[in-house]
């Protein structure tokens, strides 16, 4: 049903028929596929995808680069206070694996979080002081503390979520919903990517095209990534002199060209090469519009802070995301990074914390109050979490190193449980003690909420049938509403 080889049939029936045809058909062909009807202009999914109704119709993901620390954030842990300074016994620590920081330390001083936790909203989840606008909804989210991962840098933690492996070359989540689902907008791509860095430039990850790249799955379901300096999208304007009807004309002659192309070669990158430079058309009004925040009220604008009107910010793209959820987009992922306090936590993570949690909350609000929450799934959470131990010198430690064994995440809306917390981990954080959940039982988890089956979801390539999931990963019910 969902065999990538029905698209290759497609491709060659279409290669055939434009290159036996000639001017006749195969123009009327051509002529379908440069002007699609606003009914056929979104791009098709799978046939038989979803597999069950789904209920999320779009995704935004929250992606908080460097690891945020849990033990600081939202796994209250009063037994580290009482061990403060004092070495983690052996009993906890095990044979965890640790990065080459810190795995031949000699002590492992317990640091307790570094602010006190408040309980929030009805439903008294504790979380630390530091996240108020996201403890206000409380009751909305579903606090993950239980996962973990095999990852301990940060480039391979976040390509395994991203694509399912630590080592690049797989289609990344987005790719993957883009080719099983298709597109809901005429004029925007079904996924987007925005990145962004915190203001002190602590350690700052770098932002890999692969992370939201199409491995092997034909290019055009990759990410496209909006700048956050000068135009989002380079080269959409029309040059000095040339009107849009000559840009059209000009699209015309050249989709004609790489048609003759594919009916010879049947390469899906020509393909792909046509509907990009549609798109790229389509984009010359649709993406002005999306940043034009004219129709915002001031009241909108001030939840989502000082920041929000400041191009490149974690808050300006909070509020893009928005609005690009509402115009159709499919699947919206903000990368932000600053969260790899290894030896300044004390000073950056309360400063990481006010330049991220009260957009994210403020995007969760929007949604809610537009009836949107409801089938859109948010995702907030990071490659790992931070060490229970504190780094840096043993007496006086300053920061914490990479830590996958247990981290948490929150999720909300998009169907999954509000108000609910899942999983537990020991009295220090270390060791996940009830319903663990592994990154691929995460993946599988999303793209239940989407409808899909992770088994069904497969593309050939080298003689294997290859998935966002691998061999791996169960759906959490647990988390499910």
């Amino acid at each position: 049903m969902n065999d990538p080889h029905i698209e290759n049939l497609t491709r060659v029936t279409r290669r055939q028929m434009l290159g036996s045809t000639g001017s006749g058909i195969g123009l009327a062909a051509l002529a379908s596929l440069l002007a699609p009807s606003p009914a056929t202009a979104a791009e098709q999914g799978l046939p038989g995808v979803p597999h069950h109704p789904p209920r999320a119709k779009r995704i935004v993901v929250l992606w908080q680069g460097g690891g945020p620390s849990h033990v600081d954030l939202f796994d209250e842990k009063p037994v580290m206070q009482e061990m403060k300074g004092k070495d983690i016994p052996d009993s906890i620590r095990g044979t965890t694996r640790l990065s080459t920081m810190s795995s031949g330390y000699g002590k492992w001083p317990c640091l307790p979080a570094i602010k006190p936790f408040k309980k929030y909203g009805q439903a008294g989840i504790p979380m630390s002081e530091m996240l108020p606008n996201i403890g206000e909804l409380a009751d909305e989210l579903c606090l993950v503390r239980s996962l973990h991962t095999e990852a301990v840098n940060h480039a391979p933690g976040v390509t395994f979520f991203q694509t399912g492996a630590q080592v690049p070359g797989r289609p990344s989540l987005g790719a993957w919903l883009s080719y099983g689902l298709g597109s809901e907008s005429e004029n925007l791509p079904a996924f987007v990517v925005m990145t962004s860095s915190d203001k002190g430039k602590t350690c700052g990850q770098l932002f890999f095209d692969y992370y939201w790249g199409s491995g092997f799955l034909p290019s055009r379901y990759q990410g496209v990534r909006f700048r956050n300096t000068g135009d989002l999208v380079p080269y959409l304007a029309n040059p000095p002199g040339v009107s849009r009807h000559a840009r059209r004309a000009l699209l015309d002659d050249i989709a004609a060209m790489n048609a003759a192309h594919l009916a010879d070669y049947g390469d899906p990158e020509i393909d792909t090469r046509i509907s990009q430079y549609e798109m790229a058309f389509r984009m010359q009004t649709s993406v002005p519009d999306l940043v034009d925040f004219s129709d915002e009220t001031q009241a909108s604008l001030e939840r989502y802070g000082e920041d929000v009107l400041v191009k490149g910010t974690f808050a300006n793209n909070c509020l893009i995301a928005r609005r690009l959820l509402q115009r159709g987009v499919r699947f919206v992922q903000l990368m932000h990074s600053g969260w790899d306090q290894h030896g300044n936590l004390f000073t950056q993570l309360e400063q990481q914390c006010r330049d991220t949690e009260r957009a994210s909350a403020a995007l969760v609000r929007d949604l809610k109050e537009r009836g949107m929450l409801d089938d859109t799934l948010v995702i907030w959470g990071g490659e790992f979490g931070r060490t229970p131990f504190g780094q840096g010198n043993p007496a006086d430690p300053k920061g914490r190193d990479h830590f996958g064994k247990a981290f948490s995440w929150w999720l909300a809306g998009g169907g999954v449980r509000p108000g609910k917390v899942f999983g537990q981990t020991d009295d220090f954080g270390w060791n996940v003690t009830a319903d663990p959940v592994h990154v691929h039982d995460m993946q599988a988890t999303i793209l239940h909420l989407c409808g899909i089956d992770h088994t069904r979801l497969t593309f050939r390539y080298q003689g294997r049938q290859y998935r966002l999931t691998d061999i791996h990963g169960q759906v959490v019910s647990g988390i499910l509403a």
